[in-house]
């Protein structure tokens, strides 16, 4: 499978995954609060896990301690997108909802055209690599989608039109895999550059977006089965350091 097809067949799934929210509806409120806390903790783990286990490594070793600069970088330049395009779930009463789901749609949008760029990336380095991140990213995507078309219905969208438009947004993934593949190609230096950044990205969000969401729930049952998920997550992206050949 050439390098150009693997990018192709890995941002078509994480666009997809965009059409998950639809699997939920059936749950009741109090399951889907579960479903999402430990797909949110197994999240975390699986984030942490390739920012540190595969992609600073891989950035380090082609750039050097630059590298380290560069994931400093990727942290600080998502807070400010998350500042600037409002990338957060609306959980207060007196917030502008209707407002909101179309401010949620443009952050998914970029967000998504990143993580194409990203996995691009990661693929022209190699392709044990470009399969690591997508895997990376589908552990993201899929608590983040459940709750963006919570977002959107919640918002006045019908459950139809929600699928629709946040499969719209997901499509800029494959549009950011396709520029990231000619532009790796075209410029070798973006390669750690984008390796780095992302591992800065993949950090800032399980450290300031999924791991509060855990905080909220302190009994001792859910923190252990938090804590054994994370686990879980780190263990199996160590694993795919060392398996998964190149």
């Amino acid at each position: 499978m050439t390098t150009a097809v693997s990018i192709l067949l890995a941002t078509i799934l994480v666009s997809a995954l965009s059409m998950v929210g639809v699997l939920f509806l059936s749950l009741q409120e109090e399951t889907l609060k579960k479903a999402s806390a430990a797909l949110v903790a197994f999240s975390s783990g699986g984030l942490i896990g390739g920012a540190f286990f595969h992609l600073l490594p891989k950035a380090y070793e082609l750039r050097g301690e630059g590298s380290l600069l560069l994931v400093v970088l990727g942290i600080v330049l998502f807070f400010g997108l998350e500042k600037g395009l409002c990338w957060r779930h609306c959980h207060e009463a007196s917030c502008n909802v209707h407002t909101f789901t179309y401010t949620n749609l443009a952050g998914d949008a970029i967000h998504n055209f990143m993580d194409g760029l990203v996995i691009a990336a990661a693929f022209v380095v190699s392709a044990k690599l470009g399969w690591v991140t997508t895997l990376v990213v589908v552990f993201h995507e899929v608590p983040q989608e459940i709750g963006d078309f919570g977002v959107l219905v919640y918002g006045g969208f019908s459950a139809a039109r929600a699928v629709w438009l946040n499969f719209l947004s997901a499509l800029t993934a494959i549009a950011g895999g396709i520029i990231g593949y000619f532009s790796s190609i075209a410029v070798a230096s973006l390669r750690p550059l984008l390796l780095a950044v992302a591992a800065g990205s993949f950090v800032y969000i399980a450290l300031a977006d999924l791991i509060p969401e855990l905080h909220k729930q302190r009994r001792p049952r859910s923190s252990a089965m938090q804590f054994a998920l994370m686990i879980a997550g780190l263990a199996l992206l160590w694993a795919g350091k060392w398996m998964v050949p190149d």
